[in-house]
């Protein structure tokens, strides 16, 4: 087991009350991308199409263009695929991931990290 504590950052970007993209939906235009479907892409990941499906549904809604072209099944080009704009603000969020980051190496997170316990105490009786 690690003693160490573990700084998690998980970025969202809202729009409204929806998720419009955090890291679960950018691992899901990865695997669409990959894929070339989303029903493939939801696999990979281990989801139902279905949910994948909502996924792709509420990035569509909240950005200015579709992240993801759908093409009707049946033929030999039928599938998804992320579009240009998608691609775009992939690239944009992964680079703030990346940003984000780098706090594990500044000096708030050295302070937090000296001072955090590796597990919670343990309840005291009142």
């Amino acid at each position: 087991m690690n003693d160490k504590p573990i700084l998690k950052i998980k970025l969202q970007i809202m729009c409204g009350e929806e998720i419009a993209m955090g890291p679960g939906k950018a691992d899901l235009l990865d695997a669409i991308a990959r894929e070339g479907s989303i029903s493939a892409a939801g696999r990979a990941m281990g989801m139902s199409y279905r949910r994948a499906w909502l996924l792709v549904d509420t990035m569509n809604r909240c950005w200015r263009e579709p992240l993801v072209a759908t093409m009707p099944g049946g033929t030999a080009s039928s599938g998804a695929r992320v579009t240009p704009f998608g691609h775009e603000v992939l690239h944009h969020y992964r680079m703030l991931q990346k940003q984000a980051g780098r706090v594990r190496r500044g000096v708030d997170w050295t302070e937090l990290e000296e001072n955090v316990l590796p597990a919670p105490l343990e309840h005291q009786k009142t």
